[in-house]
């Protein structure tokens, strides 16, 4: 579980930008969290209380910071398996609006058998995932498992929104963000390894991959970003390599947002990269402060593009 600064909910009414204390926001029905790993489920929560709204939470285990337990109205800690049981508490606290924020850790969930000991699916997970995992033609790629789950939750009135809708601010407007101009190498690498990257996330393989003089060293898979990197700095032992992380061309923005943060940028420093390269309007920076400040002392470039072509201009 990730920790963070576990603010209180009057505190971050008070001091959050876009702060509203109307009392007709606090009328409305509370909104729903499932929270996974990271502090992008903290961050979520922090402006929906700054708006005014109330929050009710299910926490899954060995994920979720319990910072939420001092920022959301209402926590229940519970195993991402129990769909059924999640359903049955945002329906008890009146919730009609549902939103999915942070990291499962998929590889071990699916092929390491945690889920079955650790998350014990109710029979309504299974009947969730039972035609993506126990059919004639299994499918497990993320989209079909997050658009089981949604299906499963409009069946019971439930609407999962985009997080970035109650947490607008998190998305990265384009232009360079920090560091040095990219060299020119840097910018044939990020226009190649961007084309790439949409390519596997088309596949709905992954959304990350590295790149160095034009060759794809890594490419994100079910491991996650984090992984990737490492096997980088391992392949690439000189350094000096381009994270590029895009959205997949048709991005459902209710879940698999592309995002980073300060792990990124650490974790990109401990293996040699130099520059990230993100997809503006379509990535999340969560801790912004913090990731600038990294990335300024690791010297990391962070340019966030619309499109390859903007990397003349960001630069």
């Amino acid at each position: 579980m990730i920790q963070r600064r576990g603010y209180g909910r009057e505190l971050i009414r008070k001091v959050m930008p876009g702060f509203s204390s109307s009392s007709n926001r606090q009328d409305q029905p509370p909104i729903g969290l499932i929270a996974g790993w990271g502090s992008f489920p903290v961050e979520v929560a922090e402006h929906v209380i700054a708006s005014g709204r109330r929050i009710c939470c299910i926490a899954i285990t060995d994920h979720a910071s319990t910072d939420l337990e001092s920022i959301c109205d209402h926590v229940k800690w519970s195993g991402v398996g129990k769909i059924g049981a999640h359903i049955r508490y945002f329906r008890r606290h009146g919730i009609h609006q549902v939103t999915m924020a942070g990291k499962l850790f998929k590889s071990e969930l699916l092929f390491q058998g945690s889920v079955w000991i650790k998350h014990c699916p109710d029979w309504t997970a299974i009947r969730t995932f039972g035609p993506c995992l126990l059919g004639n033609r299994p499918d497990s790629r993320d989209d079909s498992l997050l658009l089981a789950v949604t299906n499963t939750y409009a069946r019971h009135s439930l609407n999962i929104c985009p997080a970035t809708d109650f947490a607008p601010e998190l998305l990265v407007d384009q232009g360079h963000l920090i560091g040095t101009p990219l060299t020119q190498k840097q910018s044939r690498d990020a226009e190649f390894g961007w084309q790439v990257a949409k390519q596997m996330g088309g596949m709905d393989i992954g959304q990350s991959i590295t790149i160095k003089d034009g060759t794809v060293l890594a490419v994100e898979a079910v491991e996650g970003t984090d992984e990737c990197i490492a096997r980088t700095g391992t392949l690439c032992r000189r350094g000096g390599w381009t994270l590029v992380k895009v959205s997949k061309p048709n991005q459902d923005m209710r879940f698999d947002v592309p995002t980073i943060g300060p792990q990124t940028v650490t974790r990109v420093a401990e293996n040699g990269g130099t520059a990230i390269v993100i997809e503006a309007d379509k990535t999340i920076l969560v801790e912004r402060e913090e990731t600038y400040r990294l990335a300024k002392q690791h010297g990391i470039t962070i340019v966030a593009l619309a499109q390859p072509q903007a990397i003349a201009a960001a630069a």
